[in-house]
């Protein structure tokens, strides 16, 4: 552009259009507009040009094989932010991603957009957190890592997921048990502090109520002693979850001694327990005293809380697994009011009670279901409950059958 304007205003100045005063001012504004213009240019970031190719000839097998190989679900990038390839976990988290194609149309999450930007602003690290509620309620963390290599790789960002969920779930769980303990027990504290005021104040000289309340004081005082052996057992029992016991044990004899051991406390009720007959032994490796306070739980609940049927009947069955191995069942049935539906699937949470005034009328703790679904998990065994209103309730224990051991063959 100098050259030209530098000829233009020569040959005007030569044919005499213009003097040569006139030319030279001409000539020098040209050049310094000219130079203010380049020194802009080379200030401003210079933008993509929309004819610049992206980059998807970046998915080349080896990123796909590598994204496909990791646990969490990852994302490739290329610099102008486009799919360059991500594996399936990544899809089922985001299924409208497309390689090719920008991550902004198919993963709409302010929070993740941001960290890839300020990575590709920084090329540093950068990590976020988001919750994402359909299809369902799921948190993950977000981390946005820039690649640096060679020119085919220039500007590559892998973009990974980690699934927070469990954690958030324990976190829950854990502030839920606490602030219910606590409650439980500011129960029965608050009942006993209440009681000794009056006995202090207004009933010091009336044997008859001294002896009604000292008889309340003992039942809470009994009912925070279970309570804290439920969450002592509770604790014992998740100390040891990862540990499966190695001593064989016959399920028969377990429940015939917890039917034995209960016939009082189902006489008081006037509830017939039937148990099962001999049948062939059924031999699991757990531990003894575990698998008692199992069948004792699950008998108790029935002669506490379906005492109008007048019957509990117990069976114990062979069967097969989801993994199609033999396992053993041990099924409590009893013939109560029964339990609605949307009951069922919390009924082995701590502190969930169907009746809360009932439960605490009937000395429960709210523990006992926890205490079974946690001895079974650590037998391998799961606990399945079937139940309609007006119909009863069964309970099962499944466990796992012993293996038989393996004869070892000798050679002639």
């Amino acid at each position: 552009m100098l050259v030209a304007a530098a000829v233009a205003f020569g040959a005007l100045w030569m044919l005499g259009t213009i003097a040569a005063a006139p030319a030279l001012v001409g000539f020098a504004a040209i050049a310094a507009a000219a130079l203010l213009a380049t020194v802009n240019i080379e200030a401003a970031p210079a933008p993509l040009r929309k004819d610049e190719p992206s980059a998807s000839g970046l998915a080349d097998p080896w990123i796909e094989a590598l994204l496909s190989a990791l646990p969490d679900p990852v994302i490739a990038l290329d610099h102008r932010g486009d799919v360059v390839a991500l594996n399936a976990r990544a899809a089922a988290i985001a299924p409208a991603l497309r390689p090719g194609e920008s991550v902004s149309l198919g993963l709409r999450v302010p929070e993740v957009l941001d960290a890839i930007r300020n990575t590709r602003a920084s090329g540093m690290s950068q990590r976020t957190e988001f919750l994402q509620r359909v299809p369902l309620e799921r948190w993950y963390e977000a981390v946005a890592t820039p690649i640096s290599g060679s020119a085919p790789k220039r500007g590559l960002v892998l973009l990974a997921f980690h699934d927070l969920t469990p954690l958030r779930r324990v976190e829950e769980m854990r502030a839920d048990f606490v602030a219910n303990a606590s409650h439980e027990l500011r129960t029965p504290l608050a009942a006993l502090s209440g009681f000794i005021d009056t006995l202090r104040g207004p009933a010091r000289e009336d044997p008859a109520a001294r002896e009604r309340f000292l008889g309340i004081m003992q039942a809470q005082a009994d009912r925070m002693a279970r309570l804290i052996d439920d969450l002592l057992s509770l604790s014992r029992i998740e100390l040891n979850a990862h540990l499966r016991p190695e001593k064989e044990v016959e399920l028969g004899a377990i429940v015939r001694q917890v039917s034995d051991a209960l016939q009082t406390l189902a006489r008081d009720r006037g509830v017939e327990v039937k148990t099962p007959g001999s049948s062939d032994p059924l031999v699991v490796r757990g531990d003894r005293d575990e698998l008692i306070r199992v069948f004792e739980n699950l008998v108790e609940n029935a002669l506490k809380y379906a005492a109008l049927g007048k019957r509990v009947e117990l069976e114990l069955s062979r069967g097969e697994g989801a993994d199609g191995k033999a396992e053993a069942r041990v099924a409590v049935r009893d013939h109560g009011p029964g339990i609605a539906p949307e009951h069922l699937p919390r009924l082995t949470e701590r502190f969930y009670r169907v009746d809360v005034t009932e439960s605490r009328a009937q000395g429960g703790t709210g523990l006992g279901l926890a205490l079974v679904k946690h001895i079974l998990n650590r037998h391998g065994g799961r606990l399945t409950i079937e139940s309609a209103l007006g119909q009863g309730a069964t309970f099962t224990a499944h466990l796992p059958l012993a293996e038989p051991p393996r004869q070892e063959i000798r050679a002639s």
